[in-house]
Protein backbone atom coordinates (compact mmCIF):
# COMPACT_ATOMS: atom_id res chain seq x y z
CA UNK A 1 0.00 0.00 0.00
CA UNK A 2 1.03 3.62 -0.46
CA UNK A 3 3.00 5.09 2.42
CA UNK A 4 4.21 8.68 2.73
CA UNK A 5 6.35 9.38 5.78
CA UNK A 6 7.34 12.94 6.60
CA UNK A 7 10.28 14.06 8.73
CA UNK A 8 12.28 17.18 9.53
CA UNK A 9 9.67 19.30 11.24
CA UNK A 10 10.03 21.04 14.57
CA UNK A 11 10.53 24.48 16.04
CA UNK A 12 12.19 27.31 14.13
CA UNK A 13 12.65 30.99 14.84
CA UNK A 14 11.22 33.66 12.54
CA UNK A 15 13.65 34.12 9.67
CA UNK A 16 15.01 30.62 10.17
CA UNK A 17 14.96 27.55 7.95
CA UNK A 18 13.78 23.96 8.02
CA UNK A 19 13.95 21.15 5.48
CA UNK A 20 11.14 18.63 5.32
CA UNK A 21 11.55 15.20 3.75
CA UNK A 22 8.94 12.68 2.64
CA UNK A 23 9.90 9.10 1.85
CA UNK A 24 7.40 7.30 -0.38
CA UNK A 25 6.74 3.60 -0.88
CA UNK A 26 4.13 1.33 -2.38
CA UNK A 27 4.05 2.89 -5.85
CA UNK A 28 6.37 3.84 -8.70
CA UNK A 29 7.55 7.16 -7.35
CA UNK A 30 9.02 8.51 -10.58
CA UNK A 31 5.65 8.24 -12.35
CA UNK A 32 3.73 10.73 -10.25
CA UNK A 33 3.87 14.38 -9.31
CA UNK A 34 4.24 15.12 -5.61
CA UNK A 35 2.91 17.90 -3.43
CA UNK A 36 3.18 19.51 -0.02
CA UNK A 37 0.14 20.95 1.72
CA UNK A 38 -0.39 22.39 5.20
CA UNK A 39 -3.14 22.68 7.72
CA UNK A 40 -3.40 25.31 10.40
CA UNK A 41 -5.26 24.09 13.48
CA UNK A 42 -8.95 24.82 13.04
CA UNK A 43 -8.62 25.76 9.37
CA UNK A 44 -8.74 23.96 6.03
CA UNK A 45 -5.93 22.35 4.11
CA UNK A 46 -3.81 24.70 1.99
CA UNK A 47 -1.84 23.42 -1.00
CA UNK A 48 1.73 24.75 -0.71
CA UNK A 49 3.89 23.36 -3.52
CA UNK A 50 4.03 20.72 -6.23
CA UNK A 51 6.64 19.15 -8.47
CA UNK A 52 6.21 17.11 -11.65
CA UNK A 53 7.21 13.46 -11.81
CA UNK A 54 10.57 14.18 -13.44
CA UNK A 55 11.29 17.28 -11.38
CA UNK A 56 11.29 19.53 -14.42
CA UNK A 57 8.58 21.87 -13.19
CA UNK A 58 7.42 23.11 -9.81
CA UNK A 59 4.67 25.41 -8.64
CA UNK A 60 4.01 27.30 -5.41
CA UNK A 61 1.26 29.00 -3.50
CA UNK A 62 1.65 32.77 -3.45
CA UNK A 63 2.04 32.67 0.33
CA UNK A 64 5.35 30.77 0.07
CA UNK A 65 6.69 31.78 -3.34
CA UNK A 66 10.30 32.92 -3.14
CA UNK A 67 10.80 31.36 0.33
CA UNK A 68 10.05 27.65 -0.15
CA UNK A 69 11.60 25.23 -2.65
CA UNK A 70 10.26 21.79 -3.50
CA UNK A 71 12.60 19.17 -4.96
CA UNK A 72 12.74 15.41 -5.40
CA UNK A 73 15.20 12.55 -5.69
CA UNK A 74 13.60 9.74 -7.67
CA UNK A 75 16.48 7.37 -6.85
CA UNK A 76 15.63 7.76 -3.15
CA UNK A 77 11.83 7.94 -3.52
CA UNK A 78 11.97 11.19 -1.58
CA UNK A 79 10.47 14.65 -1.98
CA UNK A 80 11.77 17.64 -0.04
CA UNK A 81 10.51 21.03 1.01
CA UNK A 82 13.19 23.59 1.84
CA UNK A 83 11.62 26.38 3.87
CA UNK A 84 13.58 29.61 4.30
CA UNK A 85 12.75 32.95 5.90
CA UNK A 86 10.07 31.27 7.97
CA UNK A 87 7.25 33.37 9.41
CA UNK A 88 4.94 32.69 12.38
CA UNK A 89 2.08 32.27 9.91
CA UNK A 90 3.92 29.27 8.43
CA UNK A 91 3.12 27.36 11.62
CA UNK A 92 1.06 24.35 10.54
CA UNK A 93 0.92 20.60 10.09
CA UNK A 94 2.77 19.92 6.81
CA UNK A 95 1.51 17.00 4.76
CA UNK A 96 3.17 15.17 1.88
CA UNK A 97 0.74 14.20 -0.89
CA UNK A 98 0.90 12.01 -3.98
CA UNK A 99 -0.73 13.17 -7.20
CA UNK A 100 -2.74 11.02 -9.61
CA UNK A 101 -0.85 12.62 -12.53
CA UNK A 102 2.78 12.96 -13.60
CA UNK A 103 2.40 16.36 -15.23
CA UNK A 104 -0.08 18.66 -13.51
CA UNK A 105 -1.82 21.79 -14.72
CA UNK A 106 -4.29 22.44 -11.91
CA UNK A 107 -2.14 21.90 -8.86
CA UNK A 108 -3.88 20.57 -5.77
CA UNK A 109 -6.87 19.20 -7.69
CA UNK A 110 -5.65 15.66 -8.42
CA UNK A 111 -4.14 14.47 -5.14
CA UNK A 112 -5.09 10.93 -4.20
CA UNK A 113 -2.88 9.94 -1.24
CA UNK A 114 -1.82 11.83 1.90
CA UNK A 115 0.77 11.33 4.56
CA UNK A 116 0.05 11.84 8.25
CA UNK A 117 1.87 15.13 8.39
CA UNK A 118 4.54 16.70 10.55
CA UNK A 119 4.30 19.77 12.74
CA UNK A 120 6.24 22.95 11.97
CA UNK A 121 6.14 25.72 14.56
CA UNK A 122 7.68 29.13 13.92
CA UNK A 123 8.06 31.15 17.08
CA UNK A 124 10.60 33.20 18.95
Amino acid sequence: QVQLVESGGGLAQPGGSLRLSCVASGFTFSTFAMNWARQVQGKGLEWVAGITNDGSYSSYADSVKGRFTISRDNAKNTVYLQMNNLKPEDTALYVCAKDQLGMVVNWGQSIDQWGRGIQVTVSS
